[in-house]
Order: C-alpha cells, then structure tokens, then sequence
C-alpha cells in the first residue's frame, strides 16, 4: 500500500500545481487512497519532495534530485526493490519494474540526474529510458545498478 500511495504521491505532484500537504492530501483520498497528513509528511520526506518558487511568487511540491544521504538512501530502496530487470536495444534502456511501481522508478532515476539520460517515459511496470547515444545504453544501466 505504501508504494502504490507514494507512486500516487509522485504522479499527482507530477501533474498538479500542489502548494500545501493538505492539497496533496485531499487529492490522495479523491484518487482513493485514505491516509493522515502525518503519513504524507513522511512520504514526502522519503520521496525527497520539495517546494520550488515559480511565476515570481507561487509555490508547488517537486520530486526533487538526490541531494542528501536520506534521500539517496529512499531512492535506493526504491531501485532495490523494484527493479525487475534491465536490457537495451541502440539508445533505448528498457526498464521492468513491479507492477505498478514504474512512475515511481522513473521519477527515482530522474533523480539520479544520469546525463546520459535524455528523458524517460513509464507505464504500470515498464520504463523506456532515451540514452543519448547507443554506445552509452550499457554504461547508463551500470549507473543504475551502482544506485541500486
């Protein structure tokens, strides 16, 4: 539940303008996921959210890079543990996860900031990673097992 419930948490920051937990809050219980501003706090916490200022004064929650030793540690616990296999074909790193947990992995290796990585796009439980160039395809996979 937990993972499903940060992977939500990912999705709605990453597709909403959310300035406050109670924001994020009310739009988990809309998306079904019945939890306590405590528990987000925590979850955003783990996820290494932060606030970023845009437009000159408004606020907004971000997945943030790995920046510190506990956010490093969330995100490779996350890598861990749902990471089912990794291949390529030419520039393209194919990334199988649990069911479900593919956003949230994504958003994960993100924030690695790999820059072999030009962007990357994720379903239910695969992620298509654009390598910059063929030859980097094996090189980005061993950057992700490092943080694995």
């Amino acid at each position: 539940m937990k993972q499903k419930r940060q992977e939500a948490i990912i999705n709605l920051i990453n597709n909403n303008s959310i300035e406050t937990q109670e924001e994020l809050l009310a739009l988990l219980e809309e998306a079904g996921f019945n939890t306590t501003q405590a528990t987000v706090s925590r979850d955003i916490r783990e996820l290494n959210v932060t606030k970023i200022t845009y437009d000159g004064n408004k606020h907004k929650y971000v997945v943030g890079r790995i920046s510190d030793t506990a956010g490093a540690k969330s995100y490779k616990h996350l890598l861990g543990n749902c990471i089912i296999s990794m291949d390529y074909a030419e520039n393209i790193v194919v990334v199988k996860t649990v069911a479900g947990m593919a956003m949230a992995v994504a958003a994960a290796i993100d924030g690695l900031a790999i820059d072999d990585i030009v962007g990357s796009i994720a379903g239910d439980d695969t992620i298509f990673l654009a390598v910059r160039r063929s030859n980097l395809a094996e090189k980005v996979i061993g950057d992700i097992k490092k943080c694995c």
